[in-house]
């Protein structure tokens, strides 16, 4: 792998740079320190700009109508995307758009017409019903929700939660088990609409996320018809354990970006803080949290875009999309967290995004599954079979 940028990639990169540093954190100096959306004007206008930079509609395939761009500068991309306050979660404030639930580009065509197509249109929008109450790292085993088929239709009863935007969407990807004896091999996967008899939602606690519910599903007898099974019937793991891994790498760009934020910050507050007579960055304690800083953003760095090299090579990727997630998650947190003891007072005060960060990147050990699970993922690959 050629580790120096393309010059197609470094002028994107700058661009997105320059995007993020004229137009995004400007806005937020007006806004809620947690924030997560823009007023709708300057949502709208941005999202004129980012039309005409030729970059709307990310991860949407270039024969949908989204941009021809590969998965190695949609990596560096992403990795501009976030360094701003709300960056972590919500990058640039969803003005370059984005492709919502790719497993429909899969759909049959009857189903494009019917999820995907609208969805791409702003008409609809859809959540991923995954992780239920009895776990959410280990699909094969922990799903508890059942589809039983009745006629031409399956009626689904379980649960789910954890499930971002259930809440507002118009219908969601849930993966209910079809066969009991057949471990991951017996998950289906269904689409369902929210507006269906039996399908329940209801928004939970906070969680360590600004401004954000995450949703607690019940299905009571849901029906939902054979047409609406996306895929194969006991098909459904393959789906998402495919989503899974590939989120990883977008996953973990996005913690890379604010730790080279939260980077940059520490140096240049360093620099400009006296303390004993003498800048902090004449101290040994603090050069060397700088330099401890270094090393895991290059290393999370290097890491993400050797997992995106793969994916766009078409070779296997598990194992690199595993690690990538895994160290860029914990590095990140590092980073921020030494970030905030540079800053003393000032990185515990909502004046700096320091503590957003430190709040939200915790989260990101758990999410797109728990640093425990990809070190399960790769000591499969590397050491083969299956363990329990």
């Amino acid at each position: 792998m050629d580790l120096e940028l393309s010059e197609e990639q470094r002028l994107i990169t700058e661009t997105v740079r320059k995007f993020v540093r004229d137009e995004i954190v400007p806005l937020e100096a007006d806004l809620d320190p947690d924030a997560s959306e823009l007023q709708p004007a300057d949502h709208d206008r941005l999202v004129a700009k980012v039309k005409t930079m030729g970059f709307y509609g990310l991860d949407i395939p270039p024969e949908y109508g989204g941009p021809e761009i590969d998965i190695v500068t949609r990596t560096l991309m992403a990795i501009e995307m976030s360094q701003h306050r709300a960056g972590l979660y919500t990058p640039c404030y969803g003005v370059f758009g984005g492709a919502g639930l790719a497993q429909l580009f899969e759909a049959n065509d009857d189903q494009k017409e019917r999820y995907l197509y609208p969805t791409l249109r702003g008409e609809k929008h859809g959540f991923f019903g995954l992780t239920e109450p009895s776990g959410g790292s280990d699909p094969a085993r922990a799903i508890q929700t059942t589809a039983v088929k009745d006629g031409d239709d399956w009626v689904i009863n379980g649960a789910k939660i954890f499930i971002s935007g259930a809440d507002r969407a118009d219908y969601g990807i849930v993966f209910a088990r079809t066969d009991a004896s057949r471990g991951r091999a017996g998950i289906t996967c269904f689409i369902v609409d929210t507006d269906a008899p039996g399908f329940h939602v209801r928004r939970i606690v906070h969680t360590l996320r600004s401004t954000s519910y995450a949703t607690e599903l019940q299905f009571e007898d849901l029906r939902v018809p054979a047409a609406n099974v996306l895929g194969e019937v006991n098909g459904g793991f393959a789906i998402a354990n495919d989503r899974l891994s590939r989120q990883r790498i977008p996953y973990s760009a996005a913690c890379i970006s604010v730790a080279v934020k939260a980077q940059e910050m520490s140096i240049a507050y360093a620099k400009q803080r006296e303390t004993f007579g003498d800048v902090l960055a004449s101290r040994q304690a603090i050069q060397w949290m700088i330099v401890d800083n270094e090393i895991d953003i290059r290393t999370s760095r290097w890491l993400t875009v050797a997992a995106a090299d793969k994916a766009n090579r078409n070779e296997p990727f598990r194992t690199e999309a595993a690690m990538a997630k895994l160290v860029s998650t914990e590095a990140g947190g590092r980073v921020v967290d030494r970030a905030m003891q540079i800053h003393g007072g000032y990185g515990m005060t909502k004046d700096l995004p320091l503590e957003r960060w430190y709040r939200e990147i915790r989260i990101r050990r758990i999410g797109e599954g728990p640093s425990e699970v990809q070190r399960i993922i790769m000591a499969r690959d590397l050491i083969g079979g299956s363990f329990h």
